[in-house]
């Protein structure tokens, strides 16, 4: 018997446990949990890559601000449910400054992260036109927001999106879209889990389609100028963040504070309507929301009900970051450079131990290096994937739950600092001793 760097007995008996009936194809929240379980168990740490929780410090501005804010007493008021003022004013300069768009403030919505964002965005969207309610999700993409659809009975399709970037993109988008029903379409970019950045070319192909087949384009921009291959830091000029703002006025944008300005823990993000959509009718609006206007309906349908709104002391911690950044006071991409620094040598380390890179071009570019890549191994499942590198103390989701026609996985660098890459190529050296010459699987033999 092979004795993995974790022992085989109660990483198996922790995965019986779960009651997960196949861990690689579990969720992120029950990855999370089943590593945890086997920490405690062990006493050991693994490399943790299973979750994209942002592992930097954040921006003392914002802290600063949010402290003053609790000390001037906010916390015993409620917010303006739609965005206090200021932080509305400076969400609508940042889009201007970095994506070259302008949106009226009004129409710029703080949200309980980028993904409530997206969740109001579904719920909304798939509510506006009669016969159109279905969405569209180019894939790879973040798993639980096809659980959004599904939890307000959303039907939705996809498609992986890795074979039909450049020219390819537009037939079959089209094909889908022309079909009539869909009310929107969404992906995220830099893409989660895959890493690609669509192109001008590609988003001009999305935003034309949206307007010719009347489909609302949501745009996840979680990963808000983490493309370290441009220089994107600098407000109000070029080179701007490619977004299909540039070519519809059927959009919405949802914007993290959690990645960029690392402000994961705060809950406060930012979704943007286009000044077109957000005045629309729609024919279908009232019978939900109790008027036909879309950014009605938005705010005062959706928003409302879920939350009423994102925390009042951190609007005013994501204002003062923001006001900063668009002042030209604060570098918020060198703010996150660490992960790009981190991602290089964390992918040499697996290709080095029999890896492989499975989205490592970017259409005809080759991939750049960020939050997230992906690997495989041998003719392994992603799922056999996951399960076996939870021998060798080594956590990750497996690509096939982000809706990827792909094997392997999504290893995401958030977590793992440089003092861990000792013990990263130690693991995945004898894991790549122990099967590059056998069809071992640990799972199986403990």
């Amino acid at each position: 018997m092979i004795e993995t760097p974790f022992d085989g007995k109660i990483v198996k008996q922790k995965i019986i446990e779960s009651g997960v009936k196949s861990i690689g194809l579990a969720s992120i929240r029950e990855l999370v949990r089943l590593v945890s379980e086997i920490e405690n168990k062990t006493g050991q740490q693994f490399i943790r890559m299973e979750m994209g929780i942002p592992g930097l410090e954040p921006p003392e501005i914002a802290v600063n601000a949010e402290i003053e804010a609790i000390k001037k007493g906010v916390g015993s008021k409620y917010p303006p449910f739609d965005g206090i003022p200021e932080l509305k004013q400076e969400i609508s300069r940042f889009i201007n400054n970095f994506l070259n768009i302008n949106i009226n403030p009004v129409h710029c919505i703080p949200s309980v992260g980028s993904m409530q964002g997206c969740y109001m965005s579904i719920l909304t969207v798939s509510r506006r036109i009669k016969g159109k309610s279905k969405i569209l999700f180019i894939d790879p993409g973040f798993p639980v927001n096809k659980i959004q659809a599904q939890v307000v009975g959303v039907e939705h399709e996809s498609f992986d999106v890795y074979d039909y970037r450049g020219d390819k993109l537009k037939a079959k988008l089209e094909s889908y879209l022309k079909k009539g029903d869909f009310a929107g379409l969404m992906y995220s970019n830099p893409n989660n889990p895959s890493w690609i950045c669509f192109n001008e070319k590609e988003l001009q192909v999305i935003g034309e389609l949206c307007t010719k087949y009347d489909v609302v384009a949501m745009e996840d921009l979680a990963y808000f100028g983490m493309d370290f291959r441009q220089d994107y830091s600098q407000p109000g000029v070029e080179p701007y963040i490619p977004s299909v703002a540039n070519y519809t006025d059927n959009y919405i944008l949802m914007i993290s504070s959690s990645k960029s300005f690392s402000m994961a823990g705060v809950r406060v993000g930012m979704t943007a309507i286009s000044d077109s959509l957000f005045n629309s009718e729609g024919d279908n609006l009232e019978k939900y929301f109790n008027s036909s206007n879309f950014g009605y309906a938005f705010v005062f349908g959706a928003l409302y009900a879920m939350t009423s709104g994102a925390a009042h002391s951190g609007q005013f911690g994501l204002a003062a970051i923001l006001k900063a950044v668009n002042d030209g006071e604060y570098n918020f991409v060198e703010g996150v450079k660490e992960y790009h620094e981190r991602a290089k040598p964390m992918k040499k380390l697996f290709t080095s131990n029999g890896f492989h890179v499975v989205y490592d071009k970017d259409d005809d570019q080759p991939i750049g290096d960020g939050f997230y890549f992906t690997v495989t191994y041998k003719k392994m499942t992603g799922v056999e994937l996951v399960e076996e590198l939870l021998y060798y103390g080594i956590s990750a989701i497996s690509l096939v739950t982000t809706g990827s026609s792909k094997h392997g996985i999504r290893a995401c660098v958030s977590l793992t600092g440089k003092d861990r890459f000792d013990d990263l190529e130690k693991r995945l050296h004898q894991f790549n001793s122990d099967h590059e010459n056998s069809d071992f699987m640990a799972l199986s033999t403990f």
